[in-house]
């Protein structure tokens, strides 16, 4: 089978495929397989499937296993809640991991190389098509490769989606900027690397915790840009950083100069669909659900998108060895939209809910504090434990009602950030 896409989707697609026992080839578009960007915040319900893969304690030497989570005003720093991450561990029974992305991106890379994956570089896919008992994909080259099923893991800028949907990307006019920092560094010792912290302010926010064992500080600052919103194509640039985060609070402010400023990265994503596959096609990861930033659940959506195809092909194999793809990707598909939808949307609202100004912001902020540090309430549909047996689909991939009441009106309170 074909693998479009070599990122973290796409090589966990990969992983997890080839350990049910069959070939796949990933392709990608760029000239060497690799992940841009800082740090990356692992749920449980990450963790979890990283354990299943052997994977678990891997990432665990080079990631970061935090202590709390906690959340601030960014004007006045005031502590506004908090999550016992180690609570959480015992909870859920898989830890709560920071890692750097490159770093994760590198341990599925090697795993991928271990189980056989035949990995090609260079390889922009221009067009799908179905094929009588397949697919196929043409590369930019004019060369054309077919298997008998494609997954299109190529990201918020998909070709295959385009099979399914005629859409386009959803600016937020949200930026961010991203940093890492030597713990070295005088400032960084005022600075709990055992916590993951968030402050919240009016249009931004500001995120940092500890990295690679605590040697470096990753931050990241995200805020609405006005040129944005006036339709400019100038947008999101360092002057407009410093002024979103004028009014925040010292420690805020003294974080801003170790932020990376020859770049930075517009937040978008999509509205969803409930329709992921065409034929022997099927979307996955921000291909078919990229969202916001704020629950830090994309990256986690795309290896559970991964793993669920993996058991879903698992139960669909014949005596005589074969695969029934098109009731695999049946299943895939009557799993995994529902639940991708609800964590799209209650993304958005949960920005929304962070960026607040006025009488909202102080009302949100009462609400908060008056939360009780052990309440999982708002997180159990995401974090839940999964029985993966063939007589029961896993809780937290079994589709919601859309007339649920508890849809995205629940958020989580703590949990997530954009990073």
């Amino acid at each position: 089978m074909i693998v479009v896409g070599g990122g973290l989707g796409g090589l966990g697609v990969a992983f997890s495929l080839t350990r049910q026992g069959h070939s796949v080839r990933v392709l990608e578009s760029a000239p060497a397989f690799g992940e841009v960007g800082a740090g990356i915040q692992l749920a449980p319900n990450c963790t979890r499937i990283l354990d299943d893969y052997g994977l678990l304690e891997e990432a665990r030497r080079l990631g970061v296993v935090p202590d709390s989570m906690v959340m601030r005003d960014a004007v006045d720093g005031a502590e506004l809640t908090r999550l016992d991450l180690r609570d959480l561990e015992k909870r859920y029974g898989y830890p709560y991991l920071v890692i750097h992305r490159s770093d994760l991106h590198g341990l599925l890379l090697r795993a991928c190389e271990r189980v056989g994956v035949e990995l090609i570089t260079d390889a922009q896919v221009t067009s799908y098509e179905n094929t009588d008992g397949g697919a196929r994909v043409t590369l930019a080259s004019g060369a054309t490769h077919e298997a008998c099923v494609v997954i299109a893991a190529d990201g918020l800028h998909s070709i295959a989606r385009k099979l399914l949907v005629d859409d386009e990307p959803v600016s937020s006019a949200y930026v961010a900027y991203r940093g890492t920092v030597p713990a070295a560094l005088p400032w960084v010792e005022s600075v709990d690397l055992g916590e993951v912290a968030v402050y919240v302010g009016p249009a931004c926010h500001f995120v940092h915790y500890g990295l690679r064992g605590g040697e470096l500080l990753n931050q990241v600052a995200v805020f609405e840009s006005p040129k944005a919103l006036a339709g400019q194509e100038d947008w999101g640039t360092p002057d407009e950083l410093d002024a979103a985060f004028a009014k925040t609070c010292g420690f805020v402010r003294d974080g801003l100069p170790f932020m990376w400023r020859d770049k930075w990265w517009r937040m978008f994503d999509r509205d969803p669909i409930m329709n992921w596959v065409h034929g022997r096609i099927s979307l996955l990861g921000d291909s078919a659900h990229p969202p916001l930033q704020y629950i830090a659940q994309g990256a986690i959506m795309a290896i559970e998108d991964g793993w669920v195809l993996g058991e879903h092909v698992a139960r669909s194999r014949a005596a005589d060895g074969t695969t029934d793809w098109d009731t695999a990707l049946a299943a895939y598909q009557a799993v995994r939209p529902e639940h991708c939808r609800r964590v799209l949307t209650t993304s958005r609202k949960w920005g929304e809910l962070w960026h607040l100004d006025g009488v909202p912001r102080e009302q949100r902020n009462a609400l908060l504090r008056a939360r009780d540090t052990y309440d999982y309430s708002f997180v159990d549909w995401l974090y839940g434990p999964t029985a993966l047996t063939p007589e029961q689909e896993p809780p937290m991939f079994t589709p919601i009602p859309l007339s649920s009441p508890d849809a995205e009106a629940r958020m989580p309170v703590v949990e997530g950030s954009a990073a």
